[in-house]
């Protein structure tokens, strides 16, 4: 009867109502998550300075290296969990719960280990010079044993949402992302901490929904819950999470390297200035990124399901829905960043040095966020439905295969045409997305078939 009372609606309630459900309280978290970066990035740009928004730029291939674990377990458990639901199995789901968290404390140790250990090689080798290596240093030192709380917490809360809690599930990352925010000002200017404090603020908050997101699998209430035989390690389901979840996890560590080949360039060409106006524009594509992929976590749980179910109906439903809210969010961002976009960097930053050469990267990756949705939309369907091949291959296209290759290229083009060779590393961004969006369409014609007859799996 709690099998019903938690999941049936997925296969029988209106796909529409079912999205609302789900992904708006996606979208809150993801919203109020995104609040650890960017108050992160406002209070320490204006109570420390333009070099510590640099640092902290260099930060962010080290913040996606560790995400790319949570999200490697994160991802995979629960879209298993979704489609292990569909066949109405709650004993493997408890499995997969108790083993994605050993897998998830397992990949913790390594992380947190090999960065202390590596701390400042990592640093260098991701663009950070002698102005700026110690600011970044001094906010890892404090926040590394924190992220491995990060990557618990977007495991379980993960699992919350898939076994039907996903108000739950937003409540958890909303009071972590609030208190930071309470934190940040309090730590950075009235105790002037400078950005130690913004580390121990966003440490302090992920440790608390870490500690929240355990108490809920805890309690003999909740649909699934830890019990005894969920303890057993079981090789084939490590195995399916990583499957599944691989996707996401190369497009982090992809992304990580791309970006320190990308500051490599933009400190070739603008110097610290450059890669902190990157840290800040970027600040608002994340933003972006994360609304959509909230609509997508909210479709996840739905899509899994069906495809587990058999109801390849309902399954392009949820997918044509998903695309149009997302593509739409998309065009606002790109119509917003393109139209006012120095009241935007302004929030960040008063040096007008650093305005200056943020209103063009603005401008320029921004304006294909129409695409980039249409591309991150195509990802989560295929890694939602165990496809994960085409997942990985579509979420890799843009960074790996395109704009790797681009930023060396097209700033060459630019600067031999008596343009500005910076321009033409954000260009080269624009163009990425383009190509991108066009694999990707190419995937989902190959796959059609997938809305017409879904196998039981």
């Amino acid at each position: 009867m709690e099998q019903n009372d938690r999941t049936k609606e997925l296969e029988t309630r209106d796909i529409r109502q079912l999205l609302w459900i789900y992904a708006l309280p996606a979208v809150i978290s993801q919203v109020i998550a995104s609040l650890y970066n960017i108050a992160d990035r406002i209070f320490i740009g204006q109570g420390v300075g333009p070099l510590a928004i640099a640092g902290l730029a260099i930060t962010m291939p080290i913040m996606n290296l560790i995400h790319a674990f949570g999200s490697l377990v994160g991802v995979g458990s629960s879209a298993r969990m979704s489609i292990v639901l569909g066949k109405k199995d709650i004993n493997w789901a408890e499995k997969i719960l108790g083993n994605s968290t050993i897998f998830t404390f397992m990949l913790g140790a390594l992380f947190v280990s090999f960065g202390y250990i590596f701390m400042n090689d990592i640093l260098m080798l991701f663009g950070a010079t002698d102005d700026t290596v110690a600011y970044a240093k001094e906010y890892m030192y404090i926040v590394l044993p924190g992220m491995f709380c990060t990557t618990l917490t977007f495991n379980l809360t993960g699992l919350i949402r898939a076994s039907g809690y996903p108000i739950k599930s937003m409540l958890i990352l909303a009071g972590g992302a609030i208190l930071n925010v309470i934190l940040d000002p309090i730590f950075i200017f009235g105790l002037d901490w400078g950005i130690a404090g913004a580390a121990w603020a966003t440490t302090i908050s992920m440790a608390a929904t870490g500690i929240i997101s355990i108490l809920h699998f805890v309690k003999p209430s909740s649909f699934i819950r830890f019990k005894k035989h969920c303890w057993a390690v079981k090789g084939y389901i490590f195995r399916n999470i990583t499957m599944i979840g691989l996707s996401p996890f190369l497009m982090n560590i992809t992304a990580a390297g791309v970006v320190a080949l990308l500051n490599a360039q933009l400190l070739r060409y603008g110097g610290d200035y450059a890669v902190g106006a990157y840290g800040i524009v970027n600040t608002f594509a994340m933003l972006t990124v994360l609304l959509i992929l909230g609509v997508c976590q909210g479709m996840q749980p739905i899509a899994g399901y069906n495809y587990g179910a058999g109801h390849p109906d309902r399954l392009k439903s949820v997918y044509v829905l998903t695309m149009k809210v997302c593509v739409l969010m998309g065009i606002l961002a790109s119509a917003l960043a393109c139209a006012i976009p120095r009241y935007l960097v302004r929030a960040f930053t008063g040096d007008d040095e650093l305005i200056d050469i943020a209103i063009p990267a603005t401008r320029f990756i921004m304006v294909m966020f129409p695409l980039i949705a249409f591309t991150i939309v195509n990802s989560n369907f295929f890694q939602s439905i165990d496809k994960p091949w085409i997942a990985i291959v579509t979420s890799l296209s843009r960074q790996l295969l395109f704009l790797l290759p681009m930023c060396y290229i097209v700033p060459l083009i630019f600067e031999s045409a008596g343009g500005v060779g910076l321009h033409g590393i954000w260009a080269s961004c624009t163009i990425s997305d383009v190509m991108g969006a066009s694999l990707a369409a190419i995937f989902l014609y190959a796959q059609r078939k997938v809305f017409k007859e879904v196998q039981k799996v």
